[in-house]
């Protein structure tokens, strides 16, 4: 969604675990959870204290876009929709956000659908991908 709503109260962190668990059926152990968003956030550039912020609450256009990204890798869905997922970042946020989109196709059988009003974003996808 290009403006998710703020949702004070629920961190990013339990709400990835609630919807994993909506996903698998089961909860996640919290160790190897925490492990798994620890890195995920890492990889995008995300503090670790990210995850104890109310999602989306307060987040920067490109805080919002590296949590979908996070999202993307923590919950594997089968399908994206990704609607202008490079609005608003700097030429440093597109390149990561960008490798996150990359990750995520080379998990496997995946897809998306990238919407955008700019070419730029074409340049940091993988060439198999587009």
């Amino acid at each position: 969604m290009q403006y998710p709503i703020e949702v004070p109260g629920v961190s990013v962190s339990n709400f990835l675990r609630t919807a994993r668990t909506a996903l698998s059926g089961e909860s996640p152990k919290v160790r190897t959870w925490i492990k798994e968003v620890n890195g995920a956030m890492e990889r995008l550039g995300l503090d670790a204290s990210f995850a104890a912020r109310s999602l989306n609450e307060g987040f920067s256009g490109g805080e919002k876009k590296r949590n979908e990204i996070v999202q993307l890798e923590l919950l594997e869905p089968k399908f994206a929709i990704l609607d202008e997922t490079d609005s608003g970042l700097d030429i440093d946020a597109l390149r990561i956000v960008s490798e996150g989109v990359n990750r995520y196709m080379d998990g496997g059988d995946r897809g998306v659908l990238l919407i955008t009003h700019y070419t730029r974003i074409l340049n940091y996808i993988t060439p198999d991908f587009v």
